[in-house]
């Protein structure tokens, strides 16, 4: 970071820095006016016809950004993503970078955004971190449509037959509100509808984000949409979107959020933002419209997966690449000195002293996520995001370490020099995907069983001893069987901050197993959810909501965000 007497804030540098019209941006790129669907000067949807006109290219190389547990040290994991595109930019690499949109609750609550930082942003940061082009209102307002038609289904006569007591679909609100997590509906008498328990999701947690990000097309997303199950009958049959026959509407309303958002970064790389799933109670990764359609647009793609490489890029591997057929080049793994010493045992308020003894304690997380990234058979690179704090004793401690495990690793500073602060970074990466021989390959196969999946995830990725399966999930697994649902993947919803499933146990821990107590089928996203731990799929606010310090003055400028 800068090492002046006043640390500018993200929205300062945000603020300062002059965009070009979108409209030159995709010029660079390729697209003309008529590609594009403007939303505003600086933002713009792509087409679908354009869309349909870009299978014809030849695919760039994928870079995947993932990262160790994270701490609330912070990694900059979406910072290192989009400086390491600005780098390979500037190192004369046709690149763009592919994220995920914020979602309003962490936003809100204590994250904050998901632009980036410093001098390593995405811009229009403002609009992106709040309201942008209304992807995630719209999947809200899908998301609650389909909980309205249910239940009017009940209320005119249920010709389906659904057991009320086994309706699976919640409602869904953009915001951390643990007082909606289970409620009561239907209320006051006959006409007010059939009462019974509900609640809600996170619109990141709802099947329908994930259908739009998996989906490939505006055909397979209706596709999607109409194979999610939202109930079960009084026979304990699955009931589908199909049977209600209520795909058709819920595509209209996700006709325009289908289509991926075209920004740029502070440097003018041109970025495609599009989905925001959750990579702990969900896949994690941005839709696979928008990643697919910067391959085709240019010769490197920089992405990114949520949290560490035990969720995020797990999930981007099984799942995502695997259901759009990329296959992935290299993969960058983001740590900081600051958060390698918290999986050492140090307490957030020491950070910014010297202990390099807890360096290397904490070093043993960040060699469990290269061990992960190299069982798909994929290169990757340790980026060293610095920060003021980082002595040269801890810096060369972990510069060594990386060196005697064979990691490469490259210290980078693109918060407070964009794209030159990434050039090492860009080069080892280059390097990497260069000398890359072996074939990126999942870490289990779809013929496996549901059981297999899950043991294979707790001990290739997580480490675990084995799996205990509550009475609940054991008697799915055997429903699931019943219904042809164990040829699908597996998406863990787990503890961002541990391997384990308890986030108290940091660094690697050792000798623990891993607790599934429900199974959730998403078959529209083409996944099972396995729910480990007392995660949960409904966050709720701190003490100290990072929504209490915004506000927005006279002239309309927001302040107060980051």
């Amino acid at each position: 970071m800068e090492t002046g007497t006043k640390i500018k804030s993200d929205l300062e540098i945000a603020r300062e820095s002059a965009m070009k019209p979108i409209l030159d941006v995709a010029a660079g790129i390729g697209l003309s006016p008529d590609d594009l669907e403007m939303y505003g000067k600086y933002k713009a949807k792509i087409s679908f016809e354009t869309l349909k006109k870009l299978e014809f290219n030849k695919d760039g190389k994928v870079i995947l950004v993932t990262a160790i547990s994270p701490t609330p040290a912070g990694e900059g994991k979406s910072t290192v993503t989009v400086g390491l595109a600005d780098a390979l930019n500037k190192a004369g690499k046709k690149t763009m970078v592919a994220l995920r949109e914020p979602s309003l609750g962490p936003t809100m609550g204590i994250k904050g955004g998901a632009t980036g930082g410093g001098y390593a942003q995405v811009l229009p940061m403002e609009d992106i971190n709040l309201h942008f082009t209304g992807d995630l209102h719209a999947i809200t307002a899908a998301n609650n449509a389909l909980a309205a038609l249910i239940d009017n289904h009940l209320q005119q006569g249920n010709e389906l037959k659904i057991d009320q007591r086994r309706i699976v679909w919640k409602r869904a609100l953009d915001m951390n509100d643990r007082a909606l997590r289970k409620v009561v509906i239907g209320l006051g008498g006959p006409v007010q509808g059939i009462p019974r328990e509900d609640g809600f999701d996170i619109t990141v947690a709802s099947e329908i984000m994930a259908v739009l990000c998996l989906a490939s097309d505006l055909q397979d997303l209706k596709k999607r949409l109409a194979r999610m199950v939202i109930a079960y009958d009084v026979n304990r049959n699955p009931v589908t979107v199909k049977d209600l026959g209520a795909q058709g509407a819920l595509a209209l309303l996700l006709r325009d959020a289908a289509k991926p958002n075209l920004v740029q970064t502070i440097e003018h790389t041109p970025a495609l933002i599009h989905g925001g799933p959750f990579a702990n109670i969900a896949h994690g990764c941005n839709s696979v419209i928008a990643t697919k359609a910067a391959c085709k647009l240019a010769d490197y793609v920089v992405t990114e997966a949520g949290f560490g490489a035990d969720l995020g890029a797990e999930k981007f591997l099984d799942i995502k690449a695997r259901t759009a057929g990329i296959d992935p080049s290299a993969v960058v793994i983001v740590a900081t000195i600051r958060a390698l010493k918290m999986h050492g045992g140090v307490l957030k308020n020491n950070l910014s002293q010297e202990n390099v003894d807890a360096l290397k304690k904490g070093f043993a997380n960040l060699k469990k996520h290269t061990e992960t990234i190299a069982a798909f058979g994929l290169p990757f690179v340790i980026a060293i995001n610095s920060f003021i704090h980082d002595t040269e004793r801890e810096t060369e401690t972990l510069l060594t370490l990386c060196k005697d495990n064979d990691i490469p690793a490259a210290i980078t500073n693109v918060w407070g020099k964009g794209g030159e602060g990434g050039q090492e970074l860009a080069q080892l990466v280059l390097k990497a995907i260069e000398t890359k021989n072996e074939k990126y390959t999942p870490i289990y196969d779809l013929s496996d069983s549901l059981e297999e999946k899950i043991l294979a995830i707790a001990a290739k990725v997580y480490g675990a001893e084995g799996v205990e399966f509550l009475p609940k999930a054991r008697k799915q697994l055997d429903e699931f069987e019943k219904h042809g649902w164990s040829l699908l993947p597996v998406c863990m919803a787990k503890t961002q901050y541990s391997l384990s499933d308890d986030p108290l146990k940091l660094g690697r821990p050792e000798g623990f197993t891993i607790t599934v107590r429900e199974l959730k089928p998403s078959i529209g996203a083409g996944f099972i959810v396995a729910l480990t731990g007392d995660v949960m799929t409904m966050p709720g606010l701190p003490k100290q909501p990072a929504a209490l310090k915004m506000d927005i003055d006279e002239k309309g400028n927001a302040t107060g965000l980051f």
